[in-house]
């Protein structure tokens, strides 16, 4: 397998693998990760649809990609992930996806088109005093002390941020400012995880700091993730006749080591109360999800919060035991051993009064019956003492939903503590008390809050135990490469393996292990796509470093003569006219 960038890689048909017609896979798992792997098989490993063996727990695909109606509940959404353009592998995949909602267009194509005609971004991203904007007015507020530690962080060797915390490299000048503030809400950071992950994302994402704050770096599906990303993906593998087992729990996984060689033999799993085992022949493939972030997550409903489930844990469970049989299969107890820093708390929010609506236009200055953009990412209340956001995606979200209902979609980081309405933890609260401490957020008055959300609202609650446990302090090794070495006809999918590139609690990531399972596996003679080289590019770099400093300009030093010979001689060569073009001179 090799990483490669550019249209002569992008658009090569490999031919098919070696042994493709003779070659089984069974995946463990139907999340994102597992559909993708599916996917890549088919299309670019040429193996046969028929081949192919989804094992699935529960009655759904999509893992946390999801979006129900639930009976006696509502609609129910655990998140949404944040989608950007130069997610390669994803976009990679989805142009051969069909749409389900436009004739002769792939879903790439529906997506291209949606985010041409109502482009995103946010018109108000904080809020203070409930509703009043923060007036932040898209600066960061970076003092020079936490400019010096983004760039220090920055500049670091990997191995230097291993197993420490964000609050053991950041000062309390950068905690305590507006960026820090855009940056934990929209990507779910705690100050207690990973200054790897923190530093990983710095880099991934450079290209995007200028649109942290009014969220022109994202792109948004037309419906929630599951209408618009998986149902399409399961059309197209069970047209190619891909097998979906649910209702199967895989139990285990057996491993033969011989002359340096590690082989999986047989997958042990239970269905319908049953046992079995499938065993592996010659050419057959075992590609498993391990881990998961929202493995025992618990709803509630209107009148009754959500549980937190610390109990048996069957994704991770799954991973310790094949963790057992080789130091190369990762420590899972790194990730899912501290579920009170895991956890977080989402909630799903569904309007019945025509009241509320006016309440979300006022602070989101569209209309939210339009079917267009709305809030355009979350919005933070930030003196939520629960560090409350919600969002208002295009609307109808949901297909079957009511034209006089929008759909909301709300969480918070600190799940232990008082709300500013609501006198107990967002843990312990009611889907009623949490659309209680939202709207008091919104701006609704006092004396209203209680009969608007007892009856014109019905809010469903999740506790997700495990929802950032791949943020927790980690060190090399503690997730295991997608393919380990040795590794002949295995390999590991989703969040929690190691590819060595991009940055993990996206989309993308989950893709591109499946990409990189599939293409290693079977020597797909095509490139896996690069991940976006923003990091090196100096115009990207000369543009953060702009807006971190809120486009102040750089003071040349030195007495006046010398700033003056130093400015003439940049404004004839390249350097000066880069740094003038990006604000900084």
């Amino acid at each position: 397998m090799e990483h490669t960038a550019g249209n002569y890689e992008a658009f090569a048909r490999p031919r098919p693998a070696r042994h493709a017609q003779e070659t089984k896979a069974y995946i463990v798992g139907s999340g994102l990760a597992g559909l993708a792997a599916a996917v890549f098989l088919i299309r670019d490993a040429g193996v046969p649809g028929a081949n192919v063996t989804i094992l699935e727990k529960g009655g759904i695909a999509g893992g946390a990609l999801d979006g129900l109606d639930v009976p006696e509940k509502g609609f129910v959404i655990r998140g949404g992930r944040e989608l950007e353009n130069h997610m390669e592998c994803l976009w990679d995949m989805m142009r051969s996806i069909p749409s389900l909602e436009l004739e002769d267009a792939s879903v790439l194509d529906e997506f291209y088109w949606l985010n041409k005609d109502d482009p995103n971004y946010s018109l108000r991203r904080a809020t203070v005093r409930r509703g009043e904007d923060a007036g932040h007015e898209g600066r960061f507020d970076l003092p020079k002390r936490a400019q010096k530690d983004l760039l220090k962080i920055f500049l670091a060797e990997r191995s230097e941020m291993e197993g420490k915390r964000i609050d053991e490299v950041m000062g309390r000048e950068f905690l305590d400012s507006p960026f820090w503030m855009y940056w934990r809400t929209m990507f779910a950071f705690e100050e207690w995880h990973s200054a790897l992950e923190f530093k990983l994302y710095l880099h991934r994402f450079i290209h995007h700091i200028g649109g942290l704050p009014d969220f022109t770096a994202l792109k948004f599906t037309k419906y929630n993730q599951y209408e618009s990303f998986v149902l399409p993906l399961m059309h197209y593998l069970t047209e190619h006749g891909v097998v979906f087992r649910s209702g199967t729990e895989v139990l285990d996984v057996d491993f033969a080591h011989r002359n340096g060689e590690i082989r999986a033999t047989a997958i042990r799993c239970r269905r319908d109360g049953a046992e079995e085992t499938i065993e592996l022949g010659a050419h057959d493939l075992a590609l498993m999800t391990i881990g998961s972030l929202v493995d025992n997550s618990d709803d509630g409903d209107h009148h009754t919060p959500a549980a937190l489930n610390e109990g048996p844990a069957p994704a991770w469970d799954l991973w310790k035991r094949i963790a057992k049989k080789d130091t190369a299969f990762g420590r899972p107890e790194v990730f899912c051993s501290s579920i009170e820093e895991t956890k977080w708390e989402s909630a799903t929010v569904t309007t019945l009064d025509e009241r509320i609506p006016a309440y979300i236009e006022r602070i989101a200055q569209r209309d939210p019956f339009s079917g267009r953009v709305v809030t355009g990412g979350i919005v933070t209340a930030e003196d939520s003492s629960w560090l409350l956001s919600w969002t208002v995606n295009r609307q109808p979200h949901f297909k079957k939903q009511p034209k006089d209902q929008i759909v909301v979609w709300v969480y918070g980081l600190f799940v232990d503590v008082d709300g500013d309405y609501v006198k107990k933890p967002l843990a312990q609260c009611t889907g009623e008390e949490i659309t209680q401490e939202w709207l008091y957020h919104l701006g609704v008055p006092v004396e209203e809050i209680p009969e608007l959300a007892a009856t014109g609202a019905r809010c469903v609650p999740v506790m997700m135990p495990y929802v950032t446990s791949f943020f927790m302090p980690r060190r090399a090794g503690d997730r295991p490469q997608v393919v380990p070495e040795g590794a002949a006809n295995f390999a590991f999918l989703g969040q929690f393996a190691e590819t060595g590139r991009d940055t993990i609690f996206t989309t993308e990531y989950s893709v591109r292990t499946g990409m990189e399972a599939v293409y290693e596996l079977l020597d797909v003679e095509r490139g896996v796509p690069e991940t976006w080289g923003s990091t090196y590019d100096v115009r990207d770099l000369l543009e953060a470093s702009s807006r971190m400093r809120d486009g102040k300009k750089v003071e040349m030093p030195g007495p006046a003569a010398l700033r003056g010979y130093l400015r003439g001689r940049l404004e004839h060569g390249e350097i000066g006219q880069l740094l003038e073009e990006h604000g900084l001179i």
